[in-house]
């Protein structure tokens, strides 16, 4: 059965597999009732069965592409019709460049939908679901993002850009968000043994994996209001701790993108 320790609905996307789906069960686990959108109907319907028969929790599996606006929007106000008004969101969906190439040789199709996916994905969500946190003065909102968020891999561009994208919406999100109780984080999962980084040819022969667990603590810590204090700024599973990050709060502009200066009076620094 669910531990009661979290209330409220969470909506998380690309919860069919990998990352989503190890979130939905952890939320679900810790009381929360839990929507998952992806694309793929059918092994969605079944990952989030599989979540409610596992936990007792209330599930909702909700297919929709997150680029589509109109596919997103009737997604959120089906989820508010069955499970409620959404407390937490996390921004999981999202893909990956196809082959490891210089961005001249890619795709432009697919390098855009990379983007796009992360990007537009994010935006259309948080379109969809903050102006409701915001009336009611409560929520949380979480961006996967990766550490190809702060150092750019020449043979992935396209999810370079894309999950820096993702932290500046994230920091744009929370400065609009000041003032009030509804938080945005980036949350860098580290390397989880998924489906994604299994196709990825430089994690060939990779063994030492992020137990998806760790993932599932900072998230609900997220969605527990123990962390607001790093809001709008990037944490990572492997890294931080949660106990860690509530007992002390970030410095200036730690953990958020800025230029290193150039020197001292360095106007862009």
């Amino acid at each position: 059965m669910a531990d009661d320790g979290l209330t409220g609905v969470a909506l998380v996307t690309g919860a069919s597999s990998g990352i989503g789906r190890a979130l939905a069960e952890g939320l679900a686990a810790r009381g929360m009732a839990v929507a998952g959108l992806a694309r793929t109907g059918d092994r969605l319907a079944t990952a989030m069965d599989e979540v409610a028969a596992a936990t007792g929790a209330r599930t909702l599996a909700v297919t929709a592409d997150v680029t589509d606006r109109a596919a997103v929007e009737a997604a959120v106000a089906e989820v508010t019709e069955h499970l409620g008004r959404v407390d937490l969101l996390v921004n999981n969906a999202g893909g990956v460049d196809a082959a490891e190439e210089p961005l001249w040789e890619a795709d432009p199709d697919q390098w855009w939908d990379v983007v796009s996916g992360h990007v537009l994905g994010g935006f259309l969500l948080c379109r969809a679901v903050v102006p409701w946190m915001v009336l009611r003065n409560r929520g949380r909102i979480v961006n996967l993002a990766s550490g190809m968020s702060l150092r750019a891999r020449p043979e992935y561009s396209a999810y370079s850009v894309a999950k820096t994208g993702l932290m500046r919406l994230t920091e744009a999100l929370q400065g609009a968000l000041e003032g009030s109780d509804v938080h945005a984080f980036d949350v860098a999962p580290g390397l989880v043994d998924t489906p994604m980084t299994r196709g990825m040819p430089m994690w060939q022969g990779q063994t030492d994996w992020t137990p998806p667990d760790r993932v599932v603590r900072m998230v609900a810590a997220i969605a527990a209001g123990e962390l607001d204090a790093w809001s709008g700024r990037f944490l990572h599973v492997n890294n931080d701790a949660p106990e860690d990050l509530a007992r002390r709060g970030p410095e200036g502009d730690a953990r958020r993108l800025r230029l290193r200066p150039w020197g001292d009076g360095d106007p862009l620094g």
